[in-house]
């Protein structure tokens, strides 16, 4: 199983299109519409996304805004074997939304929550590594390497559960993350048939960002999705000069950087990009740095990040100093005393 196309639903498909063209470098690959419903598709790399605006108030699209903001409503899976999945809704009851054979074979599912899933038979595709060149510019985003599902508050177990009998993820690392101020749990989901990597999110204190997530979106939902890139540096120079911003890293993290990494990392470059590296034996390195909430309200967010030498995992090095990123932004705005 691995990712086919996140789709969102926003007050303005247009305008969406138009930030997601002019920051991040994604092209508009068509445009779709019916009575109801307009939908922008744009591609980067190997990513494909899907914005999609209300025309009416009988839109689905509609129905999702009255109760939650702009998001994430349908996260999309290429499956190798759609009966397999099928034959499991069917033994744990798990009515189909909507199905199609145009111009694949395809249903589409409910979630968790009020999320939805859209299962699209497909090989798997081969994974190319190959650095590819940056055209006039532009960002060279390659491929979803995970996304992350924010659930309430002992919820998890729950959501696992669902996630291994309905789409046969299997479990892989666990983090607890505290802080001075809050807490989390979260638990990595994988898939043994394809690269899709799903890790779901708990709030462990009433403070967590976790919680801050499910108050602004009204319950759960995708929190982030992570974009890959073969040169993090320049990616992230590229976006800022596109006008996305990041999260703030303090100086005190590269100090203890400089003691711990090898000269073969650009460190200069990762401080002025305020990249989060994680070191890996022998010569693996995990190079992640996020981006301030997209929409209007502090919900979903995106995640660039570098495999170095095929690094693996999600860094808990890293999850902590994101997860105090976050806080401080929630000090900033006030939800955090």
């Amino acid at each position: 199983m691995d990712f086919d196309h996140v789709h969102f639903y926003v007050p303005d498909a247009e305008r969406s299109r138009n930030w997601f063209a002019q920051t991040m470098g994604f092209r508009v690959s068509e445009q779709r519409q019916d009575l109801h419903t307009h939908t922008e598709v744009l591609k980067t790399g190997a990513i494909t996304i899907l914005i999609s605006s209300p025309r009416t108030s009988s839109s689905p699209v509609a129905t999702y805004l009255e109760h939650h903001p702009a998001g994430v409503a349908d996260l999309a899976f290429r499956v190798a074997n759609l009966d397999t999945v099928l034959k499991r809704m069917e033994q744990n009851q798990i009515p189909l939304i909507a199905t199609s054979d145009n111009p694949q074979r395809q249903v589409t599912i409910q979630g968790w929550g009020e999320l939805r899933h859209t299962l699209i038979q497909s090989e798997p595709k081969t994974h190319d590594t190959a650095v590819e060149p940056v055209i006039e510019n532009i960002p060279i985003l390659r491929q979803i390497d995970h996304a992350v599902l924010n659930v309430e508050r002992n919820q998890l177990k729950e959501a696992i559960h669902w996630y291994q009998e309905i789409l046969g993820f299997e479990t892989r690392d666990y983090f607890n993350i505290k802080t001075e101020h809050s807490a989390l749990c979260s638990q990595v989901l994988v898939h043994p048939e394809g690269a899709a990597q799903f890790p779901i999110n708990e709030p462990a204190s009433m403070r967590s960002q976790i919680q801050e997530f499910l108050d602004f979106n009204r319950g759960p939902g995708i929190q982030h999705i992570a974009l890959s890139t073969v040169n993090i540096t320049n990616t992230v120079q590229q976006l800022r000069q596109r006008g996305l911003s990041f999260l703030t890293i303090p100086p005190s993290y590269y100090t203890q950087l400089r003691q711990q990494a090898s000269s073969a990392l650009e460190l200069e470059a990762i401080e002025t990009q305020q990249v989060l590296v994680e070191l890996q034996k022998p010569s693996q390195a995990l190079l992640q740095t996020f981006t301030q909430p997209i929409f209007e309200q502090p919900t979903f967010f995106f995640e660039v990040i570098e495999r170095r030498h095929q690094a693996k995992g999600f860094g808990e090095q890293n999850f902590t100093a994101l997860f105090e990123a976050i806080e401080r932004e929630q000090l900033k705005r006030g939800t955090l005393v």
